[in-house]
């Protein structure tokens, strides 16, 4: 692959925004990072919206049917209750995953192939809620239906 680190960002970017853009209700989220190795990139973004546990489930269904649905390959599913994880790798390499941390936050991140070296740019994508600088403080946006303690059957209805 002949593409520069700022073209490699450019893709991770253009992979999260696609993802986050997939997550109906939508939920808040904040930059949370670029890192440069000598020829890759990594772009992460964090969850602000609480996704209480009962719904931890759904949401990561519904980003895994996404990442399948847009021809990412599925390397790995942790399916611990605490921390759950997802990770996955696009036809040209690029890794992404979604990590459930501590307090339930999630987080999304891109990891380029070996690419030409290259300045690294600033994400061009707003945040859609408070873009924080470190440290990112636990998820604090309440949503009627992520935030929710209210099961979902693996039908959608609701018990």
């Amino acid at each position: 692959m002949n593409i520069t680190m700022q073209q490699a960002a450019e893709r991770a970017d253009g992979m999260l925004d696609a993802t986050l853009g997939a997550i109906k209700p939508e939920v808040r989220w904040t930059h949370s990072g670029t890192s440069t190795g000598t020829c890759d990139v990594s772009r992460s973004r964090t969850v602000m919206t609480i996704v209480s546990a009962e719904r931890r489930g759904n949401f990561l269904g519904i980003v895994q049917r996404f990442w399948e649905k847009s021809g990412y390959r599925i390397k790995s599913v942790n399916k611990s209750k605490e921390f759950p994880a997802i990770f996955a790798q696009s036809a040209d390499g690029f890794g992404i995953s979604l990590v459930v941390g501590d307090a339930g936050q999630i987080a999304f991140e891109v990891d380029s192939p070996c690419a030409e070296p290259s300045k690294v740019a600033a994400p061009t994508t707003p945040a859609n809620g408070p873009d924080y600088d470190y440290p990112i403080p636990r998820p604090n946006v309440r949503s009627a239906f992520w935030s929710s303690t209210i099961p979902i059957s693996p039908d959608g209805a609701r018990p």
